[in-house]
């Protein structure tokens, strides 16, 4: 889109760029609420926007389910 850290720092309402900066290195991740925003200036899904954290989130869940159904 062109935005830099400081232009989504401010649409975001933050202070400043450092939680951005954090988000795009994978230091930390967006709250939920700044995950949907950052969605929306993007125009794309969150999950889009961290798609190793959601393949790892839905291996992890597979994992659980599968292993919760042997246990029935």
């Amino acid at each position: 889109m062109g935005y830099t850290q400081r232009h989504v720092a401010t649409l975001l309402a933050l202070h400043d760029a450092v939680p951005v900066s954090l988000w795009e290195k994978g230091a930390t991740l967006p709250s939920t609420v700044n995950l949907i925003k950052l969605s929306l200036i993007y125009r794309t899904y969150p999950n889009e926007l961290y798609r190793e954290v959601f393949h790892c989130f839905r291996e992890e869940l597979r994992d659980k389910e599968l292993a919760q159904f042997q246990l029935t």
